[in-house]
């Protein structure tokens, strides 16, 4: 077999095979004991029906099509590997020459987009300037009255219902004399805003035992957006209670004695929050100079066939704008694979199984899935080898951050060995992983916003 390689662009190549009659007999030779192995000819046994006969009575064409179908793939990989080409995606197959006769060789050309070829800069000078920490009084409290709300009770209440009070109700909903949906029983607090329209204005100013009607479009199921008439029964009406703040909610809250301790700790929570946001900053700026510094094309029909996944799913493909957004982080996210990928490869960065165990765990919480689960879809999948190129990468980038100067605009050196993820407090053990932590949860924060 010989192969050649044609550059289309720097993302996309035409590789051409020629497969020499003699290598391709015994795939011929396969393909008429498979398709004598089918048929049934008058006069020859099942699958003792020569290749002359099958060739009269089927064509040539259909042994060569069974023979090309098995064989292609085989020797589609066999030219990718000889080449050394990374593929991305399905390629274009067309076949230029059949073995429509004995003695005749098989051509197919194959145009595929593959990981673009780059060189690499030292990245080891990379500055970047973030903004300082600020962890101010409103900060502090704003946890404080979160972990309030924690032991927050709910206590019944005589006066008229109000935003944020919450309450049991039955609900019905009808268009006409037919009753689309009801239930029994249900909690909802007024203002959440998370059921039917209209029903927090419904709920203000009713009282337990008392029924309100009101009309709203359906929120779901096939007749969504058309309006019904919805019937209301108030079962109970409760008022959220926080605790005192005092020693005693300190104490039950917390492992601190007194309220003071308590502030001093929130306090130090919200510092160590603020430094590892300056440290998801001083990641993404590191980066960003990263994608500065190269010079990575990127597969124009890959982009777009995301892109148009992505906006089918939110039903936007007529949103211009929201498709100019999506088309730019998209490209990016690309990129920076690409350029981790290559770091990963230049840097020889290995992943070891406890990386990789670490990693599904953290994934795994996301998902509300067990580690085991989550690895079992991983294995049944095939995901596996992905995971690993994923963990590699986000080793490479910590490597690059661990390595760059980092100041704030004070002008103060950022060490980001210093940040503590759980804000919890320092562990000089764990300070190596610290650097990988910013880079997992900036990672996570971009899939959320994919």
């Amino acid at each position: 077999m010989k192969s050649a390689v044609e550059t289309l662009t720097p993302t996309r190549v035409k590789l051409t095979v020629e497969v020499p009659a003699a290598d391709l007999k015994p795939r011929l030779d396969a393909a008429y004991r498979t398709i004598g192995a089918q048929v049934q000819v008058p006069g020859f046994r099942k699958g003792k029906v020569p290749a002359r006969i099958i060739d009269q009575r089927f064509g040539r064409g259909t042994v060569v099509q069974e023979a090309v179908n098995e064989a292609l793939p085989e020797y589609y990989t066999q030219a990718i590997a000889e080449n050394e080409l990374r593929p991305l995606g399905q390629p274009e197959v067309n076949l230029t020459q059949l073995p429509m006769e004995d003695g005749q060789d098989l051509t197919f050309e194959a145009e595929i987009d593959v990981v673009p070829a780059f060189d690499l800069p030292d990245f080891s000078g990379i500055a970047v300037e973030v903004e300082p920490v600020s962890a101010s009084d409103e900060d502090v409290e704003t946890r404080l009255e979160a972990l309030r709300g924690r032991f927050a009770t709910l206590k019944p209440i005589n006066r008229k219902a109000k935003t944020g009070d919450h309450t049991t109700i039955d609900l019905s909903a009808k268009i006409g004399d037919e009753e689309i949906d009801a239930v029994t029983g249900v909690s909802y607090e007024i203002g959440s805003g998370n059921m039917l329209d209209g029903l927090d204005k419904a709920l203000r100013g009713t009282k337990a035992g008392e029924t309100v009607e009101f009309t709203a479009p359906l929120a779901g199921g096939d007749r969504a957006g058309e309006e019904a008439d919805v019937t209301v029964v108030v079962q109970s009406v409760k008022a959220r209670e926080l605790p005192a703040l005092d020693d005693d909610f300190a104490q039950l809250a917390s492992e601190h004695d007194t309220l003071e301790e308590l502030r001093a700790d929130l306090a130090k929570q919200a510092e160590q929050a603020a430094k590892f946001e300056q440290g998801i900053a001083a990641r993404d700026k590191v980066l960003d100079t990263m994608l500065e510094m190269v010079d990575i094309p990127v597969p124009e029909n890959l982009v777009e066939a995301e892109v148009h996944r992505h906006l089918e799913g939110e039903n936007r493909l007529d949103d211009d704008t929201h498709r100019a957004e999506v088309t730019e982080s998209t490209t990016k996210a690309m990129k920076t694979q690409f350029l981790l990928d290559a770091l990963v490869e230049r840097d020889e960065i290995q992943v070891d199984q406890g990386e990789l165990i670490e990693y599904i765990m953290m994934t795994a919480s996301q998902y509300g899935m067990s580690p085991q689960e989550f690895a079992s879809q991983l294995e049944q999948g095939g995901q596996v080898p992905a995971v690993v190129a994923e963990v590699g990468r986000r080793k490479a980038l910590a490597a690059v951050l661990e390595a760059a100067t980092v100041t704030d605009t004070d002008g103060n050196v950022v060490d980001l060995n210093e940040i503590d993820p759980s804000g919890e407090g320092d562990d000089e053990d764990d300070e190596d992983e610290d650097l990988e932590d910013i880079v997992d949860e900036a990672e996570v924060v971009e899939d959320d916003k994919a």
